[in-house]
């Protein structure tokens, strides 16, 4: 059984009819086709899929949709701003604080919500909010980074990236200065 309700996502009402079992996560990926917010455990244990409600980050598997009826929801999608990235997204690119990006865009939400609170976190509270994002590929360190990165961005009113901050990129090629020159060639074996 269906039943016809209005979300508000990413700032904009939109009309779903949704089937009163299926999960909050189920009814933006399948019914609005907002893909970013990912399935992970769904058993509300991996933060994979983790969404804004009211400013608030939740796990979208363990929501019903008729609860958030008046209430505002932002997915990864609604992160930018007519086109412009969020100063998260920009420093998670530089840094390359992603590997496979699974797990990223629950992530990012989470770490937005931080920074809507502060943009002064200690490094300790940036571990904390993000101990329900759990991340199989990164030792955590790269996401932290972006985090401090994209808060003194943010204090500073420039979310654009600098020219000289750029960081090797996967598959990229790395510029090595030429090794000092070794002297005659070298033999294995004994001596002559």
């Amino acid at each position: 059984m269906k039943q016809l309700i209005t979300l508000n996502v990413n700032g904009e009402d939109r009309e779903v009819a949704v089937e009163v079992h299926h999960t909050l996560l189920e009814v933006l990926r399948e019914e609005l086709e907002l893909t970013g917010t990912k399935h992970g455990c769904e058993l509300g244990e991996c933060g994979t899929c983790a969404v804004l409600v009211d400013g608030e980050p939740i796990l979208s598997c363990l929501a019903l949709p008729v609860e958030m009826i008046g209430r505002k929801i932002v997915t990864v999608e609604g992160l930018a701003d007519r086109g412009r990235l969020h100063p998260l997204q920009v420093a998670f690119a530089e840094l390359g604080a992603a590997q496979c990006g699974y797990c990223i865009p629950g992530i990012l939400v989470t770490a937005k919500a931080l920074l809507d609170r502060t943009l002064t976190p200690a490094r300790q509270e940036i571990r904390e909010a993000l101990a329900g994002n759990l991340c199989r590929c990164t030792g955590y360190t790269k996401i932290l980074d972006a985090v401090e990165l994209a808060a003194r961005r943010m204090r500073d009113a420039s979310p654009e990236p600098r020219p000289a901050a750029r960081a090797p990129r996967v598959g990229g090629l790395v510029e090595v200065e030429d090794p000092a020159p070794q002297p005659g060639p070298v033999t294995l074996g004994m001596p002559r």
